[in-house]
């Protein structure tokens, strides 16, 4: 079975959407802006803003950064719901 081109990019901006989504909300739960999140995370603020527009993939480095800061499972970003206990 293969996968077409069209198949593998709709699937991207779904899971991209998905990352978008959570993000914002998991970083307004933690009641922390961009900015913060940023700063705590090592990334820039723009990014930040890139990824929750939709507008940019984060890295496995950057997903890592961004949970560790709101405490979370990398796995929550990408919809999976677990959160990590600390």
């Amino acid at each position: 079975m293969t996968i077409s081109a069209k198949t593998l990019k709709s699937k991207s901006e779904a899971q991209q959407k998905l990352v978008a989504s959570e993000l914002r909300k998991l970083r307004i739960k933690a009641e922390m802006s961009q900015d913060e999140l940023a700063q705590r995370a090592g990334i820039d603020r723009k990014t930040i803003n890139r990824i929750e527009n939709g507008h940019f993939s984060p890295t496995l480095d950057t997903i890592t950064r961004l949970s560790l800061v709101l405490k979370i499972a990398p796995g929550a970003l990408l919809g999976s719901g677990r959160s990590a206990k600390k």
